[in-house]
Protein backbone atom coordinates (compact mmCIF):
# COMPACT_ATOMS: atom_id res chain seq x y z
CA UNK A 1 0.00 0.00 0.00
CA UNK A 2 1.07 3.62 0.15
CA UNK A 3 0.99 6.44 2.43
CA UNK A 4 0.88 9.96 1.60
CA UNK A 5 1.34 12.92 3.84
CA UNK A 6 0.59 16.23 3.54
CA UNK A 7 0.81 18.87 5.95
CA UNK A 8 1.96 22.75 6.91
CA UNK A 9 5.46 22.67 7.45
CA UNK A 10 6.23 21.31 10.52
CA UNK A 11 3.14 19.23 10.93
CA UNK A 12 4.91 15.98 11.45
CA UNK A 13 5.48 14.32 8.48
CA UNK A 14 9.17 13.27 8.58
CA UNK A 15 8.28 12.14 11.94
CA UNK A 16 5.57 9.79 10.92
CA UNK A 17 7.89 8.76 7.83
CA UNK A 18 10.27 7.53 10.21
CA UNK A 19 7.97 5.94 12.52
CA UNK A 20 6.58 3.98 8.66
CA UNK A 21 10.02 3.01 7.94
CA UNK A 22 10.61 1.03 11.06
CA UNK A 23 7.27 -1.04 10.57
CA UNK A 24 9.07 -2.09 6.84
CA UNK A 25 8.08 0.95 4.44
CA UNK A 26 10.03 2.46 2.18
CA UNK A 27 10.13 5.98 2.24
CA UNK A 28 9.72 8.33 -0.88
CA UNK A 29 9.46 12.39 -0.84
CA UNK A 30 8.48 14.64 -3.86
CA UNK A 31 10.41 17.44 -2.12
CA UNK A 32 13.64 14.65 -2.28
CA UNK A 33 12.94 14.79 -6.44
CA UNK A 34 12.74 18.64 -6.13
CA UNK A 35 16.59 18.81 -4.19
CA UNK A 36 17.40 16.07 -7.27
CA UNK A 37 16.37 18.59 -9.75
CA UNK A 38 18.02 22.12 -8.23
CA UNK A 39 21.25 19.54 -7.25
CA UNK A 40 21.54 18.93 -11.48
CA UNK A 41 21.57 22.58 -11.92
CA UNK A 42 23.94 23.18 -9.84
CA UNK A 43 21.70 25.89 -7.47
CA UNK A 44 21.94 26.08 -3.78
CA UNK A 45 18.82 24.47 -1.97
CA UNK A 46 16.80 26.72 0.12
CA UNK A 47 13.21 26.94 0.91
CA UNK A 48 12.40 29.59 -1.58
CA UNK A 49 14.83 27.70 -4.56
CA UNK A 50 12.12 24.09 -3.18
CA UNK A 51 9.20 25.77 -4.10
CA UNK A 52 9.81 27.68 -6.79
CA UNK A 53 11.46 24.87 -8.55
CA UNK A 54 8.44 22.76 -7.65
CA UNK A 55 6.22 25.00 -9.02
CA UNK A 56 7.99 25.07 -12.41
CA UNK A 57 8.68 21.40 -12.82
CA UNK A 58 4.62 21.21 -12.53
CA UNK A 59 3.74 24.52 -14.71
CA UNK A 60 6.03 22.84 -17.48
CA UNK A 61 5.71 19.20 -16.96
CA UNK A 62 1.95 19.07 -15.40
CA UNK A 63 0.93 19.49 -12.03
CA UNK A 64 1.25 15.33 -11.11
CA UNK A 65 4.77 15.60 -12.08
CA UNK A 66 6.33 14.80 -8.98
CA UNK A 67 3.70 12.07 -8.00
CA UNK A 68 4.44 10.07 -11.50
CA UNK A 69 8.17 10.47 -11.07
CA UNK A 70 7.45 8.82 -7.50
CA UNK A 71 5.40 6.42 -9.23
CA UNK A 72 7.51 4.81 -11.81
CA UNK A 73 9.87 4.13 -9.27
CA UNK A 74 7.76 2.11 -7.50
CA UNK A 75 8.16 -1.96 -6.86
CA UNK A 76 4.38 -3.25 -6.08
CA UNK A 77 5.16 -5.49 -3.49
CA UNK A 78 6.86 -3.17 -1.31
CA UNK A 79 4.59 -0.86 1.01
CA UNK A 80 5.57 3.11 0.80
CA UNK A 81 5.47 5.97 2.51
CA UNK A 82 5.25 9.13 0.20
CA UNK A 83 5.71 12.84 2.03
CA UNK A 84 5.58 16.31 0.73
CA UNK A 85 2.29 16.26 -0.92
CA UNK A 86 1.18 19.42 -1.70
CA UNK A 87 -0.86 19.63 -4.83
CA UNK A 88 -4.33 18.20 -5.68
CA UNK A 89 -2.94 16.57 -9.09
CA UNK A 90 -0.24 14.60 -7.13
CA UNK A 91 -3.14 13.45 -5.05
CA UNK A 92 -5.51 12.21 -7.39
CA UNK A 93 -2.15 10.60 -9.75
CA UNK A 94 -0.98 8.43 -6.48
CA UNK A 95 -4.86 7.23 -6.06
CA UNK A 96 -4.43 6.28 -9.89
CA UNK A 97 -2.35 3.31 -8.30
CA UNK A 98 -4.78 1.76 -5.66
CA UNK A 99 -4.14 0.92 -2.40
CA UNK A 100 -3.65 4.57 -1.64
CA UNK A 101 -4.02 6.61 1.54
CA UNK A 102 -3.55 10.77 2.65
CA UNK A 103 -2.93 11.01 5.47
CA UNK A 104 -3.07 14.73 6.68
CA UNK A 105 -0.92 16.03 9.40
CA UNK A 106 -1.98 19.37 11.75
CA UNK A 107 -0.80 21.08 14.45
CA UNK A 108 -0.38 24.59 15.78
CA UNK A 109 1.51 27.44 13.93
CA UNK A 110 3.84 28.13 17.08
CA UNK A 111 4.47 24.32 17.98
CA UNK A 112 5.50 23.87 14.04
CA UNK A 113 7.96 27.00 13.52
CA UNK A 114 9.79 26.10 16.79
CA UNK A 115 9.90 22.24 15.50
CA UNK A 116 11.39 24.30 12.15
CA UNK A 117 14.10 26.11 14.13
CA UNK A 118 15.15 22.76 15.96
CA UNK A 119 15.49 20.59 12.70
CA UNK A 120 17.92 23.54 10.67
CA UNK A 121 16.72 22.51 7.42
CA UNK A 122 17.78 24.96 4.64
CA UNK A 123 17.33 28.55 5.25
CA UNK A 124 14.27 28.07 7.68
CA UNK A 125 12.74 31.13 8.82
CA UNK A 126 13.95 32.63 11.98
CA UNK A 127 10.68 34.60 12.90
CA UNK A 128 7.15 33.45 13.46
CA UNK A 129 6.20 36.05 11.79
CA UNK A 130 8.73 35.18 8.17
CA UNK A 131 7.64 31.64 8.79
CA UNK A 132 3.57 32.47 8.55
CA UNK A 133 4.46 34.68 5.47
CA UNK A 134 6.00 32.47 3.80
CA UNK A 135 3.79 29.13 4.62
CA UNK A 136 0.89 32.11 3.34
CA UNK A 137 2.56 31.41 -0.53
CA UNK A 138 1.80 27.66 -0.19
CA UNK A 139 -1.44 27.22 1.10
CA UNK A 140 -4.03 28.45 -2.06
CA UNK A 141 -3.68 29.82 -5.51
CA UNK A 142 -5.92 29.43 -8.66
CA UNK A 143 -2.64 28.59 -10.79
CA UNK A 144 -3.06 24.81 -10.91
CA UNK A 145 0.70 24.25 -11.56
CA UNK A 146 1.87 26.12 -7.64
CA UNK A 147 1.17 24.62 -3.99
CA UNK A 148 -2.04 24.11 -3.13
CA UNK A 149 -1.59 22.85 0.58
CA UNK A 150 -5.34 23.84 1.70
CA UNK A 151 -6.68 21.90 -1.17
CA UNK A 152 -5.16 19.32 -1.37
CA UNK A 153 -5.53 18.74 3.08
CA UNK A 154 -8.81 18.40 2.15
CA UNK A 155 -8.41 15.26 0.37
CA UNK A 156 -6.80 13.43 3.15
CA UNK A 157 -8.83 9.99 4.19
CA UNK A 158 -7.47 10.86 7.92
CA UNK A 159 -6.34 13.98 9.92
CA UNK A 160 -3.94 13.45 12.96
CA UNK A 161 -3.45 16.40 15.28
CA UNK A 162 0.20 16.44 16.31
CA UNK A 163 0.59 18.87 19.15
CA UNK A 164 2.01 17.06 21.43
CA UNK A 165 4.59 14.77 22.22
CA UNK A 166 6.18 11.82 19.55
CA UNK A 167 5.08 9.23 21.60
CA UNK A 168 1.25 10.78 21.55
CA UNK A 169 1.71 10.97 17.75
CA UNK A 170 3.09 7.57 17.79
CA UNK A 171 0.00 6.09 19.96
CA UNK A 172 -2.26 7.49 17.67
CA UNK A 173 -0.79 6.14 14.95
CA UNK A 174 -0.45 2.94 16.17
CA UNK A 175 -4.52 3.09 16.62
CA UNK A 176 -5.48 4.73 13.51
CA UNK A 177 -3.19 3.35 10.81
CA UNK A 178 -3.69 -0.79 10.91
CA UNK A 179 -7.24 -0.50 9.90
CA UNK A 180 -6.55 1.46 6.93
CA UNK A 181 -3.37 -0.76 6.39
CA UNK A 182 -6.23 -3.53 5.80
CA UNK A 183 -7.75 -1.33 2.49
CA UNK A 184 -5.40 -2.84 0.01
CA UNK A 185 -6.85 -4.09 -3.08
CA UNK A 186 -6.35 -8.01 -4.19
CA UNK A 187 -6.47 -8.83 -7.95
CA UNK A 188 -9.24 -11.33 -8.41
CA UNK A 189 -8.34 -15.04 -9.63
CA UNK A 190 -9.02 -14.19 -13.25
CA UNK A 191 -6.69 -10.56 -13.25
CA UNK A 192 -4.05 -13.15 -11.47
CA UNK A 193 -4.19 -15.82 -13.87
CA UNK A 194 -4.16 -13.75 -16.70
CA UNK A 195 -1.93 -11.86 -15.90
CA UNK A 196 0.34 -14.44 -15.47
CA UNK A 197 -0.58 -15.84 -19.48
CA UNK A 198 0.14 -12.40 -20.36
CA UNK A 199 3.85 -12.96 -18.68
CA UNK A 200 4.03 -16.79 -20.19
CA UNK A 201 4.05 -15.07 -23.60
CA UNK A 202 6.60 -12.88 -22.99
CA UNK A 203 8.28 -16.21 -23.80
CA UNK A 204 6.89 -16.93 -27.64
CA UNK A 205 9.89 -17.17 -30.12
CA UNK A 206 6.82 -16.36 -32.51
CA UNK A 207 7.33 -13.29 -34.76
CA UNK A 208 3.63 -12.79 -35.84
CA UNK A 209 2.23 -12.68 -32.49
CA UNK A 210 2.69 -13.73 -29.27
CA UNK A 211 0.47 -15.57 -26.94
CA UNK A 212 0.06 -18.07 -24.38
CA UNK A 213 -2.14 -20.48 -22.18
CA UNK A 214 -2.02 -21.37 -18.47
CA UNK A 215 -3.94 -24.31 -17.28
CA UNK A 216 -5.46 -24.24 -13.73
CA UNK A 217 -6.89 -26.59 -11.82
CA UNK A 218 -8.23 -25.83 -7.87
CA UNK A 219 -6.57 -22.22 -8.40
CA UNK A 220 -2.86 -23.69 -9.11
CA UNK A 221 -1.26 -23.24 -12.16
CA UNK A 222 -1.00 -26.88 -13.82
CA UNK A 223 0.74 -26.29 -17.24
CA UNK A 224 1.83 -23.74 -19.86
CA UNK A 225 2.19 -22.83 -22.64
CA UNK A 226 3.61 -19.97 -25.36
CA UNK A 227 3.10 -20.19 -29.22
CA UNK A 228 6.28 -21.23 -31.12
CA UNK A 229 8.15 -24.11 -33.11
CA UNK A 230 7.99 -27.47 -31.71
CA UNK A 231 10.76 -28.90 -29.11
CA UNK A 232 14.51 -29.31 -30.91
CA UNK A 233 12.95 -27.22 -34.02
CA UNK A 234 15.09 -23.89 -35.08
CA UNK A 235 12.83 -21.03 -33.02
CA UNK A 236 10.71 -19.04 -35.34
CA UNK A 237 12.42 -15.87 -34.43
CA UNK A 238 15.77 -17.44 -35.53
CA UNK A 239 14.43 -18.17 -38.87
CA UNK A 240 12.81 -21.56 -37.83
CA UNK A 241 9.11 -21.21 -39.45
CA UNK A 242 9.11 -20.02 -43.13
CA UNK A 243 5.74 -19.07 -43.06
CA UNK A 244 6.14 -16.22 -40.08
CA UNK A 245 9.23 -14.89 -41.33
CA UNK A 246 8.07 -13.99 -45.51
CA UNK A 247 5.45 -12.23 -43.44
CA UNK A 248 2.46 -13.92 -44.97
CA UNK A 249 -0.63 -11.99 -44.70
CA UNK A 250 -2.61 -12.63 -41.62
CA UNK A 251 -5.04 -16.07 -42.23
CA UNK A 252 -3.23 -17.60 -44.92
CA UNK A 253 -0.96 -20.68 -45.24
CA UNK A 254 -1.74 -21.57 -42.03
CA UNK A 255 -0.98 -25.02 -42.90
CA UNK A 256 2.62 -24.14 -43.71
CA UNK A 257 2.96 -22.55 -40.28
CA UNK A 258 5.26 -24.39 -37.88
CA UNK A 259 4.83 -22.55 -34.54
CA UNK A 260 2.41 -24.44 -32.12
CA UNK A 261 -0.08 -22.41 -30.84
CA UNK A 262 0.16 -21.52 -26.89
CA UNK A 263 -3.07 -23.99 -25.73
CA UNK A 264 -1.63 -26.22 -27.81
CA UNK A 265 1.54 -26.29 -26.21
CA UNK A 266 0.09 -25.84 -22.68
CA UNK A 267 -2.02 -29.27 -23.58
CA UNK A 268 0.88 -31.01 -24.82
CA UNK A 269 3.25 -30.04 -22.03
CA UNK A 270 0.79 -31.44 -19.67
CA UNK A 271 0.25 -34.83 -21.65
CA UNK A 272 4.44 -34.68 -21.34
CA UNK A 273 4.82 -34.71 -17.64
CA UNK A 274 1.50 -36.84 -17.24
CA UNK A 275 -1.02 -34.42 -16.09
CA UNK A 276 -4.80 -34.75 -15.98
CA UNK A 277 -6.77 -31.76 -17.16
CA UNK A 278 -10.42 -33.32 -16.43
CA UNK A 279 -11.86 -30.38 -15.45
CA UNK A 280 -9.56 -27.82 -15.84
CA UNK A 281 -9.26 -24.37 -16.57
CA UNK A 282 -7.76 -22.79 -19.87
CA UNK A 283 -6.40 -19.20 -19.37
CA UNK A 284 -5.65 -17.55 -22.71
CA UNK A 285 -4.38 -14.66 -24.08
CA UNK A 286 -6.62 -15.24 -27.44
CA UNK A 287 -9.67 -17.13 -27.63
CA UNK A 288 -8.71 -20.50 -29.41
CA UNK A 289 -8.84 -21.19 -32.71
CA UNK A 290 -10.21 -24.60 -34.07
CA UNK A 291 -7.68 -26.79 -33.99
CA UNK A 292 -7.09 -25.99 -30.54
CA UNK A 293 -10.78 -26.11 -29.28
CA UNK A 294 -10.80 -29.56 -30.44
CA UNK A 295 -7.52 -30.34 -28.13
CA UNK A 296 -9.70 -28.44 -25.06
CA UNK A 297 -12.28 -30.45 -25.52
CA UNK A 298 -11.44 -33.25 -25.59
CA UNK A 299 -8.50 -33.04 -23.03
CA UNK A 300 -11.47 -32.39 -20.24
CA UNK A 301 -11.36 -28.92 -19.81
CA UNK A 302 -14.37 -27.67 -18.51
CA UNK A 303 -13.81 -23.49 -18.96
CA UNK A 304 -11.80 -21.50 -21.28
CA UNK A 305 -11.04 -17.84 -20.73
CA UNK A 306 -9.68 -15.34 -22.92
CA UNK A 307 -8.53 -11.77 -22.79
CA UNK A 308 -8.52 -10.66 -26.48
CA UNK A 309 -10.86 -11.87 -29.51
CA UNK A 310 -8.76 -14.28 -32.28
CA UNK A 311 -9.61 -14.01 -35.78
CA UNK A 312 -11.79 -16.28 -37.62
CA UNK A 313 -12.50 -18.53 -34.45
CA UNK A 314 -16.58 -18.07 -34.26
CA UNK A 315 -16.73 -21.95 -35.16
CA UNK A 316 -14.66 -22.87 -32.77
CA UNK A 317 -16.42 -20.63 -29.93
CA UNK A 318 -19.89 -22.31 -31.82
CA UNK A 319 -18.14 -25.67 -31.08
CA UNK A 320 -16.87 -25.37 -27.42
CA UNK A 321 -20.32 -24.20 -26.37
CA UNK A 322 -22.17 -26.91 -28.33
CA UNK A 323 -19.76 -29.43 -26.52
CA UNK A 324 -20.35 -28.28 -23.19
CA UNK A 325 -17.00 -26.35 -22.62
CA UNK A 326 -17.26 -22.55 -20.87
CA UNK A 327 -16.44 -19.93 -22.47
CA UNK A 328 -15.68 -16.04 -21.24
CA UNK A 329 -13.86 -13.11 -21.94
CA UNK A 330 -12.12 -11.70 -19.54
CA UNK A 331 -9.97 -8.21 -20.20
CA UNK A 332 -6.46 -7.47 -18.45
Amino acid sequence: MIIGLTGKNGSGKTAVCKYLKSRGFVCRSLSDEIRKEIQRRGLEIDREVLIETGNELRKRLGPAVLAQRILDGLDAAQNYVIDSIRNPSEVTALRSRGGFTLLGLEADAEIRFRRTMQRGRENAAETLERFLEEEGRELDSTDPARQQLQATLGMADLVVPNNGTLEELYRRLNQELPPLMGRFERPSWDEYFMSIAKVVATRSNCIKRKVAAIIVKDKRVISTGYNGTPRGAKNCNEGGCPRCNSLAESGTALEECLCSHGEENAITQAAYHGTSLKGATLYTTFSPCLLCTKMIINSGIREVVYNLEYPLNERAQALLRECGVLLRQHKV
